[in-house]
């Protein structure tokens, strides 16, 4: 057995956070893991990993392997890649990172079709809402809806991003469109605690200069499709991604409001980490979510 495949089962009982975990993931079993573990501690003389019946844990001399293994076999799979490159062939694992908010959405969809349109391609996708570490967690890359300000990383702007404030016509029939930002403070609100900004609502005011707004409302949610379901029920003005609302608006259910207060300017991109070589399988992904987004979605 060779020092790589045994520094890869390493790596995968590390991230897995145990043998047994490991085991189902890889396709491999316990024993012949725990054997190539054993047979690396040998090889280094030093122990990497604290064993108990109920937990596993790093040494010292394993935390300072497991950052260096992950490394090398990134850069082994980048090698591979750039062989699959000259060859035209796309194909491996695709780790990606994505928000709930986008892939519980129609733009979700793009997801799916993307693994349709590539067959060889596992695509492996982590929802999770906050900011993962690229690096440190071992992801290809992730789809984030911001404005962008890490300069740590390299970004690829798939598509500009707008928030729409909207409600209900029953709910506006019974308290008045607001005509200004600040109106909203003495109406009902749903809260996405989601969001960056909670209850501190940013508009743009006559001089376009942001303003945050504060707003209340008996509705908090850590989720915007359950804030458009309870605006769709009338229970408050909420601020939504235009990907969430704009199929409730078309279709008369939500109307939108203070149009020309929206303080847009964000964007949904493709992060990855800077890599000396970017793999033909996630600039493949990258592309083909760029080409749909423009293609389903023509007004962004």
């Amino acid at each position: 057995m060779d020092t790589l495949s045994r520094m890869r089962a390493f790596v995968d009982v590390v991230e897995a956070e145990g043998f047994s975990a490991a085991a189902r993931k890889v396709g491999k079993s316990k024993a012949l893991l725990s054997k190539y573990v054993r047979e690396l501690e040998d090889e280094l003389g030093a122990l990497l990993l604290n064993r108990t019946t109920r937990q596993l844990s790093l040494t010292e001399a394993g935390h300072t392997y497991y950052a260096r293994a992950v490394e090398l076999l990134r850069d082994v799979e980048d090698l591979a890649e750039s062989v699959r490159d000259s060859s035209g062939d796309v194909r491996g694992r695709v780790r990606l990172s994505a928000p709930r908010t986008f892939a519980d959405a129609p733009v979700g969809q793009s997801l799916i079709d993307f693994a349709k349109a590539h067959p060889d391609i596992t695509l492996e996708i982590n929802l999770d809402d906050r900011f993962v570490d690229l690096v440190e967690e071992g992801f290809d890359l992730a789809i984030r809806i911001t404005k962008l300000s890490d300069s740590s990383l390299i970004a690829k702007r798939l598509a500009p991003f707008r928030v729409v404030l909207c409600a209900s016509p029953e709910l506006i029939a019974t308290h008045g469109e607001p005509k200004s930002p600040q109106d909203l403070t003495h109406l009902p609100c749903i809260v996405d605690t989601n969001s960056r900004y909670r209850q501190n609502w940013p508009f743009r005011d006559e001089d376009g200069e942001i303003v945050n707004i504060p707003v209340t409302g008996r509705i908090e949610v850590n989720s915007p499709m359950t804030a458009r379901a309870a605006a769709i029920s009338g229970l408050g003005f909420a601020v939504l991604p235009d990907f969430i609302a704009d199929p409730e608006v078309e279709a008369g259910r939500l109307v939108p409001l203070l149009q020309d207060n929206a303080a847009n300017g964000a964007g949904i991109y493709a992060i990855y980490p800077h890599r000396r070589y970017l793999p033909a399988k996630v600039r493949a992904f990258v592309d083909y979510l760029a080409r749909w987004l423009k293609e389903n979605y023509p007004t962004r």
